[in-house]
């Protein structure tokens, strides 16, 4: 793995705060620069911070933790071309690996051991054009799909997406309906996914709950 870099913006041990691992610690590998740029980002330093490390490095930093959840995050991850090989590294070590990918580009080139939550943008985003949907067709059981949900608009938006993915996974899968932090109260959310009888998971997220806003590294 020599001479395999890749521009990392923060290492860190916390609580996974969203997805169906949530409340489960975690060591979370941020890596810098997105292609996107979401209304309501919260990760914005991570757009251009960072700076280059060999995968052995991180691998490293990540064994010092003693924790077997990775989740690799960004940013976007996937605009580095060496983010799946530190996937399948750190997989054949022997570490559950989550990657959370904004939904914009292929994740098909992901090893298949990994869970990938893949973000699919809504309108309150500014960025629902960019979804790349041809990721629905290749969902695998343990993958996961993640809606941030800011308002009716929102909702009614993810409701047709769910109608596109195979009815043979459509059950398997977990779909978590997040609402936007500040904008969507759980509790509507919750009415709007009862009354409709849809099968998602309401993911508050938990980072937001524990820790003070702006806060990195949790």
């Amino acid at each position: 793995m020599k001479g395999l870099n890749l521009r990392v913006n923060e290492i860190f041990y916390s609580i996974q705060g969203e997805s169906s691992f949530a409340g489960l610690p975690c060591i979370f590998v941020r890596l810098t620069g997105c292609n996107l740029r979401c209304s309501y980002c919260d990760t914005q330093y991570a757009y251009q911070e960072g700076k280059e490390l060999s995968l052995d490095v991180i691998i490293k930093q990540i064994e010092k933790y003693r924790c077997s959840l990775v989740e690799i995050t960004g940013g976007e991850p996937l605009i580095q071309e060496e983010t799946p090989l530190l996937i399948s590294n750190l997989l054949d070590k022997g570490y559950r690996v989550l990657l959370e990918t904004n939904g914009s580009l292929d994740v098909s080139m992901i090893d298949r051991r990994c869970v990938r939550i893949i973000d699919i943008k809504l309108p309150g985003s500014g960025e629902a054009h960019r979804n790349f949907l041809e990721n629905l067709n290749e969902l695998h059981d343990k993958d996961e799909l993640k809606f941030v949900i800011g308002g009716q608009s929102d909702y009614v938006y993810a409701k047709k997406i769910l109608n596109r993915i195979p009815k043979d996974l459509s059950e398997k899968i977990v779909i978590n309906f997040s609402p936007l932090w500040g904008m969507m109260e759980p509790a509507l959310l919750a009415d709007w996914i009862l009354n409709d009888r849809l099968t998602v998971r309401l993911n508050i997220q938990l980072q937001k709950i524990i820790w003070p806003p702006g806060m990195r590294g949790v």
